[in-house]
């Protein structure tokens, strides 16, 4: 049985410090790809934008700053709210999006509920399908 943790939200794209527009997204998780997290931008177009990344990525930054290459994340402040800004990069181009930390936690605090870190593992059933293997 597989589980979805899914969270309608508006991001921000951050297109100079006085400039954001609003961008509708939905951050997915799903136990049967337990280490990757989904964010699908601009929802409600006819163009959705897909991202995936590690879940550890997502849990990490909003924390501290981590990542490399095409996804960086971090925590700041802006106006006085907690974010998380993340910066994607692709061969379409570069994006800073702005999410609300407390949203973008507590929907963390669901996905790791749903599969505890370190058990990523156990939910794909690769031991299972070892043992079924090395039976033959």
């Amino acid at each position: 049985m597989h589980t979805v943790v899914e969270r309608e939200l508006e991001l921000k794209l951050v297109l100079s410090p006085e400039r954001r527009i609003p961008v509708p997204a939905r951050l997915g998780y799903l136990t049967d790809d337990p280490y990757a997290v989904h964010v699908t931008f601009h929802i409600d177009s006819e163009h959705p934008v897909y991202w995936t990344f590690a879940r550890d990525l997502l849990v990490e930054g909003v924390f501290r700053p981590c990542g490399q290459g095409d996804v960086r994340v971090w925590p700041t402040k802006t106006e006085g709210r907690g974010v998380v800004l993340m910066a994607l990069s692709s061969p379409a181009g570069d994006a800073l999006l702005e999410a609300p930390a407390a949203a973008v936690s507590a929907w963390l605090e669901r996905t790791l509920r749903v599969v505890p870190p370190g058990t990523e593992g156990e939910r794909l059933g690769l031991d299972d399908e070892l043992a079924q293997l090395l039976a033959q």
